[in-house]
């Protein structure tokens, strides 16, 4: 499906495109000029403050940094209360009505709807911009309007850590840095339950343990430039039990072109660590071979394969504040229903979103030869994302439920969805409803636990 731009934000989008220069090519006076913004007709970090014409995107407030007022939050690893519990949806988008909302549907979204009209819906809520970031990642920010520039032919960046690189991005390949940094948990540190339904109603389970320390918001890390290692990761398999003990090691690094991400893998049968080449792209992960390493929040990894194109911004229902989703105490048996997770547990809202688009550059592969990417304006994080298939068809439409982290004061990766239109199955990712939640910004992850030598050691 052919995406029109005719329901983009005008003004914006043609300044925003007028213009591929990059942030160092600025005078000191165009420099001002776009610190200014910042915090004024913009947000800190680069979207517009003000709601839309209709209302239905209000203004952004930021009235609320970390846990919002009579929220009770028990800290880290606690479960993160709505504050929007007492919101009934305004309307509900179904088979039957999706051509009156058609302009702020993604074509992935059209798709469900088609292909699962007794199943899939899209209850539509309040929209809500409310929570705010910590002043330090505004600062630096401002600080990188002028300083952050793509390297190595869009293969690096070079930029302050906790801001966002390009608050105005003037080009897929700068829209795309502040996608892979949106400003995450330092620690993650959860276990996560995987479920992929069949169209006979059928699931194949599967668990990962996952370890990420991320350096670009630690303590330690705040206002350094980029430089060297971006995450450390560690993934093991807890299930299925044909594969239960593998563990893989990750370093990804800030620049892709003179460090290519490193992994190894350590298989509990020869109790052995090998490295792995080429790791990542459309390598599978998990069970049932539905998502890539790459699909990780919707995208992650080297761009090398990609030519990265900024469409400009619209205005859609996605997947936003999905506590209710998250919260303890719902059974995977009545979440996980043939077609689609149970729609009465998720939240969408009005919000504006960049589009993003990469198309698979000539010799290269990759299972997907076009990817349309939905990112939000206000936590620069991809809740939606369109894959197609080398004859132009769409082939898989993931979504993924955010939440803003009261502890780590950030907006967090929830519950991922995979939809594969072709076979009718789906794979439900970062499940943990009955199990622990994940704690973010603890104090356990530590670089050192992230060598080879560790990695060896894992299955003793």
């Amino acid at each position: 499906m052919h995406l029109s731009l005719r329901r983009t934000l005008p003004l914006a989008t043609a300044l925003l495109l007028a213009s591929q220069s990059t942030w160092a090519n600025l005078s000191e006076s165009e420099i001002a000029s776009e610190q200014a913004k910042l915090g004024n007709e913009l947000t800190c970090i680069g979207a517009e403050k003000a709601g839309n014409a209709d209302g239905s995107i209000p203004p952004f407030s930021g009235a609320w940094l970390g846990t919002p007022p009579g929220v009770q939050f028990g800290g880290v690893g606690s479960r993160h209360a709505d504050p929007y519990a007492g919101e009934k949806p305004l309307f509900t988008i179904t088979a039957q009505n999706m051509q009156e909302h058609v302009a702020r549907l993604s074509d992935g979204q059209q798709a469900l709807l088609k292909k699962y009209p007794d199943s899939y819906s899209i209850p539509v809520y309040p929209s809500h911009r409310d929570f705010r970031l910590e002043d330090y990642r505004c600062e630096q920010t401002r600080k990188n309007v002028g300083f952050a520039e793509l390297e190595d032919g869009n293969m690096g960046v070079r930029a302050y850590k906790a801001g966002t690189p390009f608050p105005l991005p003037k080009n897929g390949d700068e829209l795309l840095r502040n996608m892979l940094l949106p400003g995450y948990a330092h620690e993650e540190d959860a276990v996560y339950d995987q479920a992929v339904v069949y169209p006979d109603g059928q699931i194949a389970w599967g668990q990962l343990r996952m370890e990420i320390l991320d350096q670009t918001s630690g303590e330690k890390d705040i206002g350094r430039p980029t430089h060297g290692i971006f995450a450390y990761s560690l993934t093991t398999i807890l299930k299925p039990e044909r594969q239960k003990g593998e563990v893989m090691l990750a370093h990804t690094y800030f620049n892709e072109a003179k460090n290519p991400q490193t992994a190894w893998i350590y298989n509990p049968g020869t109790r052995r660590v090998r490295q792995s080449p080429g790791f990542g792209f459309d390598m599978p992960l998990g069970v049932g071979g539905f998502r890539t390493i790459d699909d990780d929040r919707l995208f992650n990894g080297s761009p090398e394969r990609y030519d990265w194109k900024l469409v400009g911004k619209r205005e859609l229902y996605i997947p936003y504040n999905g506590y209710r989703l998250e919260a303890e105490g719902i059974k995977y048996a009545n979440l996980l229903k043939t077609g689609s997770i149970d729609p009465g547990v998720m939240r969408y809202e009005a919000h504006r979103v960049w589009v993003l688009e990469a198309t698979l550059k000539p010799g290269y592969r990759h299972q997907y030869a076009k990817r349309v990417l939905y990112i939000d304006e206000d936590s620069w994080q991809a809740v939606m994302a369109d894959n197609y298939d080398a004859h132009g068809q769409l082939w898989r439409t993931n979504f993924l439920n955010s939440f803003y982290a009261y502890g780590a004061k950030i907006f967090h990766a929830g519950v991922t969805v995979y939809h594969d239109l072709v076979s009718g199955a789906y794979l439900a990712d970062r499940l943990t409803q009955e199990i622990d939640a994940p704690r973010l910004n603890g104090d356990r992850l530590q670089p050192y636990m992230y060598t080879t030598e560790m990695l060896r050691q894992s299955g003793r």
